[in-house]
C-alpha cells in the first residue's frame, strides 16, 4: 500500500524565523506528512501561486509593503481554489473580519501556535475545501442534466382560467395522463401546504410584472404518498396593454439535488464519526448566543470544553477503531446529559464542547459538569471490553464579557487543562489569572523551541554517592535552560516539554550529552571503577517506536560501554505504558543498559512494579526521607531495601541534605545516596572537580 502523498503547502513568510518555527511545527505532525516550500516576499508568492497548484497557502498578514489580504485577492484574481490561511501576530485584532470577508479559509494568531493548532487548522481548510469543491461540481452537474431532462412543461391560460400539463408532468407526479384534469387546482391542491402561499405569491408578483420571470422551489404531493422536491419556472405572455394573459413554463424535480445538497450541508457541520456538530456549526451557534446576549443583558450562555482524561491509553492498547466507538458512546451519553436546546460537540479527537444556552447562573454550568461526570461513571462496554473513564472539564461563562466567539472557547481550553493540572476527572471555571498564566506559559514553550536552536539548554550533574566507601560512584545528568538571567530547572522544562512535544528531542540531545561527557570523564578518572551515568527518560520517550535503537546508537556513537548507562523510568510512566514499557526495558537489558525504577513509593502500585519489571537499582523518594529521623519512615527505608535485595537490586535514596540522615542511611545499609548534602546539580566542570572528594561524616 503506497503511503499517501504529502500535503503541498506554500509558507508567505518574510520572517526567517517564523519559516523555522512553522517547518518544525509541521515537522512533529504525525497524522500527515507536509512539503513546504517558503516564499519570502509578497513577489515569490506571487510568482509561486503562478507557477503550480498548491493544497495549503499559509501567509502573513504583514509582508513589508503588502500585507496578507492582497495574498487573497491575488488568489481570487487567478480563480484559484487553494484555500488560504492567514497567520497574525497578536497585535492584528481586527484583521480577522476582514480576511474572512476577504475569503481566508482561516486565520491563525502566530504566537499562539502550536503544532496540534497548525494541523488541525490545515486539515479543517482541505476538508472545507473538498466540501466546496463537490458542492460545485454537484451544481455543475444538475445544470448539465437539466439542459437535457424531459422536464414537465406546463401552460396556463389565464382568459380561460384553464392549465395544461403535458404527459410528463403528469407523470413526474405519478399519474396517467387522462388522471389529471386541467384546473388549477391539479397543481395547487397538490402543493405542500406549508409553501402553497410562496408559489401563489411568485406567480401574482410575476403577473403584475414585478419580477423578470417566475422562479420557485417547492415540494409536490405524489402518487406514492410522498413529497418530492420540485422548481418550477415560468414567462408571462401579455397583450398590448401589458396584462398578462397566458403563463407558460416548467416543473424540474430536483429532490436528487437538494438531498445531495443537504447531505453536503450536514457533512460540513456534522463530525463524521459521532454526527454531532463540528467545530463550524458549535461557532456560529456560539455566535449567534453571543450576540443574543450582546442585545439583552439578561441572556447569560456557558461553554463547557471536556477533554477525556488518558484517552491516549484506549487508542494505543486497543487501537483507534476501538477507541472510535467509545467516542461514539461517550458522545451519546453527553447528549442525554444536555437540555434539548443545548449544543453538543465534537472538535476533534477526544475533545468536545458543549454551549449551555440561557442558564440563570453559573451553578447550572457546575451542575451540568456534575451531570457529564456522574455520565461516565458507569463504565463504557464495547465488545465484551470495560473501559472506565473520567473527563477534565473547563467552563468558561458569558459574564466574563467577551465580544468574539473564539475567545470564550480559548477561555473554556484554558481552564481545561487546568482541571487537567489539578489532578483530572474535575472542573474549573475560567478566571482572568488562568488566561495570564495561559499567556506565559505560551510564551515559555515558544522560547524553549527556540532555545535548542540557540545553544541555550544546559546539562548540569548531581553526584551519587557510594555510602559505604564515601566516594562518587556516578551522576545523574539533568536538563537546564539559561533563559536569560534566569537558570530553568528540569521540572519546569520537562513539564512544558513534555505538553508541547519538544521531550524527545531534548531527552535525546541530554542523553549524547551526559554520554560524552561519562566517557570523558571515564578517561580521565583514576577511582577503583568507571563512573555511571543516570539519565531520565520519560513517558513520551518510552512511547517513540525506536526508542531503544536510538539509545543504542547513542552509546556506540559516543563509546560509552553500555553497562555504565543507567536510564530512569518513573512508576507513573509505567503503569500509563505498561506494554510498551515491558518491550522497552527487555530491549535495553538485552542491550547491557541498566535501568533503574525513579521516585519509587509516589506511584499508584509501587509493589505491583516491582513484580512486573526487572530493574538494577530502586531509587527511593526523597519524601521517605525523614528530615528529624521519624523511626516509621527509617523503618520503611529498611523494608524497602530488604525487599529490593532480595530481588537483587541495589538501593539508592534521594534528597540527603544532613550529615544525620546520611549517617542513618548507612546504618541501615543502603547503597548509594545523592542530594544536596554532597552537591546540587552543577555545570560539568564543577562535577568534574568532586570526582576526587571523599565524602565522609
Amino acid at each position: 500500500m503506497n503511503a499517501p502523498e504529502p500535503i503541498r503547502i506554500l509558507l508567505v513568510e518574510d520572517d526567517e524565523d517564523d519559516y523555522i518555527l512553522t517547518r518544525d511545527l509541521l515537522a512533529e505532525s504525525r497524522r500527515a506528512s507536509f512539503q513546504l516550500e517558503w516564499a519570502a516576499n509578497y513577489d515569490r508568492a506571487v510568482e509561486a501561486m503562478a507557477r503550480e497548484p498548491w493544497d495549503v497557502i499559509l501567509a502573513d498578514y504583514r509582508l513589508g509593503a503588502h500585507d496578507g489580504l492582497e495574498i487573497l485577492r491575488e488568489a481570487e484574481a487567478r480563480e484559484l481554489t487553494t484555500p488560504i490561511i492567514l497567520l497574525t501576530g497578536a497585535g492584528d485584532r481586527d484583521v480577522d473580519l476582514a480576511a474572512m470577508e476577504a475569503g481566508a479559509a482561516d486565520y491563525l494568531v502566530k504566537g499562539n501556535l502550536d503544532a496540534e493548532t497548525l494541523e488541525r487548522a490545515i486539515r479543517y481548510s482541505l476538508a472545507q475545501s473538498r466540501t466546496l469543491a463537490a458542492l460545485r461540481e454537484s451544481e455543475q452537474r444538475y445544470a448539465l442534466s437539466v439542459r437535457g431532462a424531459n422536464d414537465g412543461l406546463w401552460v396556463w391560460d389565464l382568459v380561460r382560467h384553464t392549465v395544461y400539463y403535458s404527459p410528463r408532468w403528469k407523470a413526474m407526479l405519478g399519474w396517467n395522463e387522462d388522471e389529471i384534469a386541467d384546473s388549477p387546482e391539479e397543481w395547487f391542491g397538490r402543493i405542500h401546504p406549508g409553501e402553497v402561499e410562496v408559489v401563489r405569491m411568485a406567480i401574482e408578483m410575476h403577473r403584475r410584472a414585478e419580477t423578470p420571470a417566475i422562479e420557485v422551489e417547492h415540494r409536490m404531493y405524489c402518487r406514492d404518498g410522498t413529497y418530492r422536491w420540485m422548481l418550477t419556472r415560468g414567462l408571462a405572455q401579455r397583450d398590448a396593454t401589458g396584462e398578462a394573459t397566458r403563463l407558460a413554463g416548467s416543473m424540474t424535480d430536483m429532490t436528487e439535488r437538494k438531498q445531495a445538497l443537504e447531505r453536503l450541508t450536514h457533512d460540513a457541520f456534522h463530525d463524521s464519526l459521532t454526527q454531532m456538530p463540528n467545530r463550524a456549526l458549535f461557532m456560529d451557534r456560539l455566535e449567534r448566543s453571543l450576540q443574543k446576549s450582546h442585545r439583552d443583558r439578561e441572556h447569560r450562555f456557558a461553554v463547557l470544553f471536556i477533554d477525556l482524561d488518558r484517552f491516549k491509553l484506549v487508542n494505543d492498547s486497543l487501537g483507534h477503531a476501538f477507541g472510535d466507538e467509545v467516542l461514539v458512546a461517550v458522545s451519546e451519553r453527553f447528549a442525554t446529559a444536555v437540555r434539548a436546546g443545548d449544543t453538543v460537540a465534537r472538535l476533534g479527537g477526544d475533545e468536545f464542547t458543549i454551549l449551555l444556552d440561557s442558564i440563570e447562573h453559573a451553578a447550572d454550568a457546575v451542575r451540568t459538569s456534575h451531570r457529564i461526570q456522574e455520565a461516565l461513571v458507569v463504565p463504557v462496554r464495547i465488545r465484551d471490553q470495560e473501559i472506565f473513564l473520567t473527563a477534565s472539564i473547563g467552563i468558561a461563562l458569558s459574564a466574563s464579557g467577551y465580544d468574539r466567539p473564539q475567545d470564550v472557547l480559548r477561555d473554556a481550553d484554558i481552564a481545561m487543562y487546568r482541571a487537567k493540572g489539578q489532578g483530572r476527572a474535575r472542573h474549573e471555571v475560567f478566571d482572568r489569572t488562568m488566561h495570564d498564566s495561559a499567556v506565559e506559559l505560551l510564551r515559555f514553550e515558544t522560547d524553549l523551541r527556540r532555545a535548542m536552536d540557540r545553544g541555550e539548554l544546559r546539562v548540569h550533574y548531581q553526584p551519587i554517592v557510594s555510602l559505604d566507601q564515601g566516594i562518587i560512584a556516578g551522576f545523574e545528568a539533568l536538563v537546564r535552560w539559561q533563559r536569560g538571567d534566569v537558570l530553568v530547572p528540569a521540572a519546569e522544562i520537562v513539564r512544558v516539554a513534555e505538553d508541547a512535544a519538544l521531550i524527545v528531542p531534548i531527552g535525546q540531545w541530554v542523553l549524547n550529552e551526559a554520554l560524552r561527557q561519562l566517557v570523558e570523564w571515564n578517561r580521565l578518572h583514576q577511582g577503583p571503577g568507571p563512573l555511571e551515568m543516570h539519565v531520565n527518560l520519560s513517558a513520551r520517550q518510552l512511547l517513540q517506536p525506536d526508542i531503544v535503537p536510538m539509545i543504542i546508537n547513542a552509546i556506540r556513537r559516543s563509546g560509552a560501554a553500555p553497562q555504565h548507562l543507567h536510564l530512569e523510568l518513573t512508576e507513573t510512566a509505567l503503569i500509563e505504558n505498561a506494554d510498551v514499557a515491558a518491550k522497552v526495558i527487555e530491549g535495553l537489558r538485552k542491550a547491557d543498559v541498566r535501568v533503574s525504577l525513579d521516585d519509587f513509593g509516589t506511584g499508584y502500585s509501587s509493589l505491583s512494579s516491582l513484580r512486573q519489571y526487572r530493574f538494577d537499582t530502586l531509587k527511593i523518594d526523597r519524601s521517605f526521607i525523614s528530615p528529624d529521623g521519624a523511626r516509621r519512615d527509617d523503618e520503611i527505608v529498611r523494608t524497602i531495601s530488604k525487599l529490593a535485595r532480595l530481588m537483587g537490586m541495589a538501593v539508592t535514596v534521594e534528597g540527603l541534605e544532613t550529615a544525620g540522615q546520611l549517617a542513618r542511611m548507612r546504618s541501615i545499609a543502603i547503597d548509594f545516596g545523592q542530594g544536596y548534602y554532597f552537591s546540587p546539580p552543577v555545570p560539568a566542570t564543577v562535577a568534574g572537580a568532586l570526582l576526587n572528594h571523599h565524602f565522609r561524616d
